[in-house]
């Protein structure tokens, strides 16, 4: 029997993705700049977002997230660090 995959060690196996657009309900979401702004939170080590199928939306925003060591974060203030603006929030993943 094979053993599943974690979300980290899919990012891990993954070289590089697909495509780097998300299009959610007729949204082009821009990944990269999407983890660059996941970035920017001290308690975040590393971030990858891909857009995941999503009934409604046809695709929503998915972030994997490692954390620093000792470190914590909500899963919603991660969203606010990007989405405050633009009213959109990927789900986080934290591993």
């Amino acid at each position: 029997m094979e053993t599943p995959l974690t979300p980290l060690d899919f990012m891990r196996r993954t070289r590089r993705r697909l495509k780097d657009v998300i299009i959610s309900g007729g949204e082009n979401i821009s990944s990269v700049e999407v983890e660059g702004c996941l970035l920017r939170h001290p308690a975040i080590q590393e971030v990858a977002v891909v857009g995941l199928p999503h009934e409604r939306w046809g695709e929503a925003p998915c972030a994997f997230v490692v954390l620093k060591a000792g470190q914590t974060a909500t899963a919603e203030e991660l969203r606010i660090q990007k989405f405050v603006l633009r009213g959109r929030a990927p789900a986080i993943v934290r591993q």
